[in-house]
């Protein structure tokens, strides 16, 4: 992605929901440490599911 693009989409997120800023910024993470898969996502149900358990509490 070239910085035009990047510049651009981060002036676009500025006004987006914070949910949508959250989710933004952690596939760019997940994305640039190249990490597999299905470990991935079994990590980010754990990390779900311990977040709605805060919720609860």
């Amino acid at each position: 992605m070239t910085e035009t693009k990047k510049t651009t989409s981060a002036s676009g997120l500025e006004s987006a929901p914070l949910e949508i800023q959250i989710a933004v910024d952690l596939i760019q993470v997940l994305e640039e440490n190249d990490l597999p898969l299905e470990p991935t996502i079994k990590a980010l149900e754990i990390v779900l599911k311990d977040f709605k358990n805060k919720r609860k509490e």
